[in-house]
């Protein structure tokens, strides 16, 4: 049984957080915290850290009656889409005014398991 874990607003370009996404997408969960835990944007990989964190005590809530140690938990997807853009002003010379734009992300973890999904299939 897969479990979601959903951040909304984060306020950090989507661009550059796929980037860190892509590398731990169907890892499992222990070798995708630890490749977080030394990854080269901090900023990025600590809230894909807790976003992992918080998918597998939701895994473990839809499935008492299994541990979480003993399952094979693994990143199943990881979705990274846009979220609200704010515009901002930024004083230029003569006079001018450049926009700025502060994006946010919206980012969506499924974490499963292996063995339930083998279960499932066979």
């Amino acid at each position: 049984m897969e479990a979601k874990a959903i951040l909304r607003n984060c306020p950090l370009s989507p661009r550059k957080m796929r980037l860190v996404a892509d590398e731990v997408r169907g890892q499992r969960v222990e070798k995708a915290l630890s490749i977080l835990q030394w990854n080269q944007k901090p900023t990025y990989a600590i809230f894909l850290s807790k976003l992992i964190k918080s998918g597998i005590a939701n895994w473990g809530v839809i499935n008492t009656e299994t541990r979480i140690e003993d399952s094979e938990l693994y990143v199943k997807s990881i979705l990274v889409d846009g979220g609200v853009t704010m515009k901002r002003l930024r004083t230029a010379p003569q006079g001018r005014g450049y926009r700025q734009r502060k994006r946010s992300n919206h980012i969506t973890i499924v974490i499963d398991s292996k063995t339930s999904s083998t279960q499932t299939e066979a």
